[in-house]
């Protein structure tokens, strides 16, 4: 079995368009009111879900989190330090909610969080090298 991607069951679609398109870049085209959006983030399959959609598909209701989410991380890589900042920034100052500020780890990363707008978490770090290989984490692959 294969990792395809990952999808997010979003309640606002506008909402959500506009903060992966507009405040992390991400080359979303689809209209603000579509009821799902599928694209390549740096070679990995993102989709956005109506909730309502894939509770009727499913014909079952389902519980969601509602503030912000601690079951999962998005983590986006940057380069080096000094990206991990800017991006903290530029997000934070074009609308994502700070969780946590930039700070260097124990590990040699330095990292931050944001929260998109229907809370799911969202981790911008870099060990200052570009991202080689699944490799660099621990050496897991």
């Amino acid at each position: 079995m294969k990792l395809d991607g990952f999808g997010l069951f979003v309640d606002d679609m506008p909402a959500m368009i506009r903060f992966y398109r507009d405040v992390l870049g991400f080359g979303i085209t689809e209209d603000e009111n579509a009821g799902n959006v599928y694209l390549i983030k740096d070679g990995t399959l993102f989709m956005l879900y109506e909730r309502k959609n894939f509770e009727k598909m499913t014909s079952r209701k389902y519980e969601y989190i509602k503030g912000l989410n601690g079951h999962f991380e998005i983590a986006l890589y940057v380069d080096t330090y000094e990206e991990v900042d800017k991006a903290y920034n530029d997000a934070v100052a074009k609308g994502a909610a700070s969780v946590l500020p930039p700070e260097d780890e124990p590990w040699g990363q330095r990292t931050c969080y944001i929260a998109d707008p229907e809370g799911n978490l969202i981790e911008i770090g870099s060990f200052n090298r570009p991202f080689e290989s699944k490799t660099d984490f621990n050496g897991v692959q």
